[in-house]
């Protein structure tokens, strides 16, 4: 489809994060998620920062650690739509510069939005860090990722290998950041939540209706990727 292999993995959540990619083409991995899921980023070890197993297992959520960096991501149904993208080495949209290698696809991300009515902006600089953004993803802005209005919506972190490079995009549906602030114990509470809610947003919000369908912005994402050798 568009030059690119579309592939939906099956499995649990630790699975798909934990499988290496195959980088002989170009690819789109579209997932849905059955439950409830807390991911966290690879370099994610501060002990102030990490859930504990009480806390989980009273919200009914399971614990994951991605192989790609940044803070953590609640994955919830419905609430976020999780994209990976795998690049070939060597491919013309590959990028050398790690801080400029993901450009293109919050360009893609950001015509996706525009499709919706929004004006996006890519973040092309380097990694802009918040209060909480060792603890979660969209309380900072790193290259290529995708605002509007200031605010957050699309989050995307890279793995890279002599292979290849494998983006993991993490696009708001619904942002409600008060559970993630009770799983991760970030105090104070009601303060932390008023301030991720400032840093990022949701495509309910922004569109003040119901979220788009999944279907159709996998379908929209697919539609914009660049073509051609």
């Amino acid at each position: 489809m568009n030059g690119w292999e579309c592939e939906w993995p099956t499995g649990g959540v630790a699975e798909r994060h934990h499988r290496d990619p195959c980088f002989d083409v170009r690819r789109v991995l579209v997932h849905e998620v059955a439950h409830p899921t807390l991911v966290l980023g690879s370099a994610q070890r501060d002990q102030r920062f990490l859930p504990e197993d009480a806390r989980l297992q009273a919200a009914g959520c399971g614990l994951v650690r991605r192989r790609s960096g940044g803070g953590g991501v609640l994955l919830r149904p419905g609430h976020v739509l999780w994209v990976d993208v795998v690049l070939p080495r060597g491919d013309v949209l590959w990028d050398d510069d790690v801080g400029c290698s993901g450009l293109w696809l919050g360009d893609v991300w950001s015509t996706v939005l525009a499709g919706l009515g929004l004006v996006a902006d890519v973040h092309r600089g380097p990694l802009v860090g918040g209060s909480w953004s060792e603890a979660v993803c969209f309380a900072g802005r790193g290259p290529g990722e995708v605002s509007v209005d200031g605010r957050k919506v699309v989050g995307i972190s890279q793995r890279r290998t002599r292979e290849g490079a494998w983006f993991q995009c993490a696009a708001l549906l619904e942002w409600r950041p008060r559970e993630l602030v009770d799983l991760l114990g970030l105090e104070p509470v009601e303060q932390v939540t008023a301030e991720l809610e400032e840093r990022a947003v949701g495509l309910v919000d922004l569109l003040a209706q119901d979220a788009p369908d999944p279907e159709e912005l996998v379908a929209a994402f697919v539609a914009a990727l660049p073509v051609g050798d």
